[in-house]
């Protein structure tokens, strides 16, 4: 493997250790002993891929159609991540991506470093396949290039032989083309940005391995692999390929699965090798409203077939563990975790935070110097029944099976004498809301939910209550196993009182439920008015 320059390297450790560790108080998987515990990383960042840098690792992730999208982030030690940037400022077509486009837009991305640049081919199951690249994956990424135009194109993968040759592996859509479960292998120019062929099936799945997708390509020690997931997201296994010959035919190997364990659908991620040839894999594993969170298997090799996990029952089938010995990189990194709280004392709002589409500059302010972030009210047109298909909410993954979200919001409303409302969110397929309110009577709080909001349903009202300022403080307690939801209220910040009923969290289209919050108007108010958000914190 290349590596990066030795500036780069020395710009990667003075930008990325420049600031104190952030550690999350939910979710911790560095025991702090030379062990870890799964998940990694107890977020939603679904379909992971890894590529190794030096002594620098890069995840990234689906991230559908929220913006910013194509999450990066990176670790020193594969245990301890951090989220430093976004591949894609604005999800593309960008006129398509402004209003949301739930479940669409990037599926299954690929990560790698080839010839000094990292790379990343992701598929869009409504244009093709796209890839962008960057010299420096902490700074601004090139516009992405439609490499492969076409319908129901997902899961790609690139591959540079040791010739120079290009080649491209990629899954197929069903609910787009109509054929799923097969695997098809096309010749890419040099520079990867335009596949050249239609292309050459070298697997099809019908029969054994139902739904194969999330194709990854490697090569080691004369073989082409193909990693790919088959079985379904949430009942599945790891199935491993390998041949010869690039075109194959391919040999079949079932490499992981959930067996005895209770880690269901251990399925689709990165194969990674340390410095020292540890061999290693990530993986997703798919736990309803809590989203697709990232595991880390052991690996070793065995007649050049992959063995991940541990083989508990017997049977020849590696199955996850919950937990481990750290890689092997000879050096101790500090704990660290992706940042949740974000106190909006910077001059942006924290990387955790993306919108529900490409966002309008005019959604939000954060001056310099203002340790808040100020929200403004933006319409929702008459004929939406409900917040699902609004734009302008501001959401971060959930962090933990159980954790509490805790934010201060007031409500200027300008000379507007009713129609505007801020607050904070829990968002998905179904969603509810504690928001913050005005009518000429002054301010009041009303706790809402959206039963299947994703079909169309109304707001109902649980609960309200009246205020005797514009500030109040919200507080949303999230329990497992079933994700929970308690909203809570203050006046002072002080004592918080119950208010309306406890409501489930249910995932969005392919992605776990989210928190955050939004300002908003009825269509008939006057224009003007905002809101100013002190902080948001996840505590226990």
């Amino acid at each position: 493997m290349k590596y990066l320059s030795a500036f780069l390297l020395i710009f990667f450790s003075a930008f990325i250790f420049a600031q104190k560790p952030y550690v999350s108080e939910v979710w911790v998987a560095d025991n702090g002993d030379g062990t870890y515990k799964n998940p990694i990383i107890h977020s939603d960042y679904s379909d992971p891929d890894v590529v190794r840098i030096g002594d620098d690792y890069f995840m990234t992730a689906s991230s559908f159609n929220a913006a910013p999208g194509l999450p990066i982030l990176h670790s020193k030690d594969m245990i301890n991540w951090k989220l430093v940037n976004y591949a894609l400022k604005e999800q593309v077509p960008t006129d398509v991506f402004k209003v949301p486009q739930h479940g669409n837009g990037v599926w299954a991305p690929s990560i790698r470093y080839h010839n000094n640049e990292v790379y990343i081919y992701w598929g869009d199951p409504d244009f093709g396949i796209y890839m962008v690249k960057t010299k420096d994956p902490l700074s601004d990424w090139e516009k992405p290039v439609l490499v492969m135009a076409g319908k129901g194109l997902i899961d790609p993968s690139p591959l540079w032989d040791d010739n120079g040759d290009a080649y491209l592996v990629h899954a197929y859509a069903g609910s787009r083309r109509g054929v799923k479960s097969l695997l098809t292998v096309n010749k890419m120019n040099p520079e990867g940005t335009k596949v050249l062929d239609a292309g050459i099936h070298v697997f099809d799945g019908h029969e054994n391995h139902s739904t194969v997708e999330g194709s990854k390509f490697y090569k080691r020690n004369g073989y082409y692999y193909i990693f790919a997931p088959a079985g379904g997201v949430a009942t599945g296994w790891q199935l491993v390929l390998r041949s010869k010959n690039i075109y194959g035919p391919y040999e079949e190997k079932v490499v992981l699965e959930q067996g005895s364990t209770k880690i269901n659908g251990p399925h689709q991620g990165a194969y990674v090798e340390t410095p020292n040839g540890e061999s290693w894999f990530y993986h997703f594993q798919d736990v309803g409203a809590y989203g697709r969170i990232v595991h880390l298997q052991p690996m070793t090799w065995k007649n050049d077939w992959p063995v991940m996990g541990k083989d508990f029952d017997g049977n020849g089938i590696g199955e996850p563990v919950a937990s481990h010995k750290k890689p092997n990189i000879n050096k101790k990194y500090p704990i660290e975790t992706p940042v949740e709280t974000d106190n909006f004392n910077g001059f942006n709002i924290g990387l955790q935070w993306q919108w529900q589409a490409n966002p309008d500059v005019v959604w939000h302010a954060k001056l310099p110097g203002n340790n808040f972030l100020r929200l403004f009210s933006i319409k929702v047109p008459k004929e939406f029944p409900n917040l699902w298909n609004t734009p302008n909410i501001l959401l971060q993954k959930f962090p933990a099976p159980n954790f509490t979200a805790t934010t201060q919001i007031k409500l200027v409303p300008e000379e507007v004498k009713e129609g505007k409302s801020a607050g904070i969110i829990v968002m998905g397929m179904d969603y509810a809301t504690l928001s913050i309110t005005h009518d000429k009577n002054g301010f009041y709080i009303q706790q809402k939910e959206a039963i299947n909001a994703i079909k169309g349903a109304k707001e109902v009202v649980n609960e309200e209550k009246r205020l005797q300022t514009d500030t109040v403080f919200f507080k949303v307690e999230v329990t497992a196993p079933d994700a929970m939801c308690q909203f809570l209220f203050s006046e002072n910040g002080k004592r918080f009182k119950k208010i309306g009923k406890p409501f489930k969290a249910k995932e969005g289209k392919w992605i776990g439920a989210k928190i955050g919050l939004f300002s908003i108007s009825t269509e008939e108010a006057k224009r003007g008015s905002y809101a100013d958000v002190s902080f948001f914190k996840i505590t226990k």
